[in-house]
């Protein structure tokens, strides 16, 4: 069983809201998560973006991948939150 973050696309048509989580590889885009680890909404200007560091850096350790977008919110907002 693969893990992969991902992230689950909430809110209405037009007003996307996404959350992060770890879930197996094999689960549609919003089926059901291992874990809940954050949030992202885009349609805020600057975007609001909350991540639980302890675990994803967790879930990183056990081997699950991230996927591309998750990877870039993961190299902006952990490393803008680890520096600060």
């Amino acid at each position: 069983m693969a893990v992969k973050i991902k992230l689950t696309r909430l809110g209405s048509k037009k007003h996307p809201f996404y959350r992060v989580v770890a879930a197996n590889d094999e689960t549609a885009r919003d089926g059901r998560p291992l874990e809940f680890l954050g949030y992202y909404n885009p349609m805020t200007h600057p975007h609001q973006v909350k991540l639980d560091a302890e675990n994803i850096k967790k879930w990183l350790a056990r081997g699950a991948q991230p996927t591309d977008t998750v990877r870039s919110l993961l190299s902006k907002h952990l490393n803008a939150a680890e520096q600060a």
